[in-house]
């Protein structure tokens, strides 16, 4: 059953988030084939969002998508990730899920 990575990110620190992303965007070259990114979006992201309900405007919303909890796991936990997770800790003010999708 695939599973999602969700975050929801407000860069507080531009220089540290934008070495943030170039080390998780080879965390996720490094282990592709296990997830990709499905959605990049927000008022600073590259995709466009509309809020429908409520007062909810993500600075940053990236949505991956892996093939199993288990994958996502991996990956969240890999040592390539948790070097890029500590650079975005403290660049940003952040929260993330892992959600089962549904079949």
């Amino acid at each position: 059953m695939k599973a999602y990575l969700i975050f929801d990110i407000m860069v507080t620190d531009d220089p540290t988030y934008a070495e943030y992303r170039r080390r998780g965007i080879a965390a996720i070259e490094k282990r592709i084939g296990e997830g990709r990114v499905i959605v990049r979006g927000g008022s600073l992201g590259t995709g466009k969002t509309k809020t429908m309900e409520g007062d909810w405007m993500p600075d940053r919303l990236i949505i991956m998508e892996f093939p199993s909890t288990e994958a996502a796991q991996a990956f969240y936990e890999s040592p390539e990730y948790q070097d890029a997770l500590a650079l975005r800790l403290i660049s940003s003010q952040s929260r993330a899920l892992l959600v089962e999708g549904v079949d």
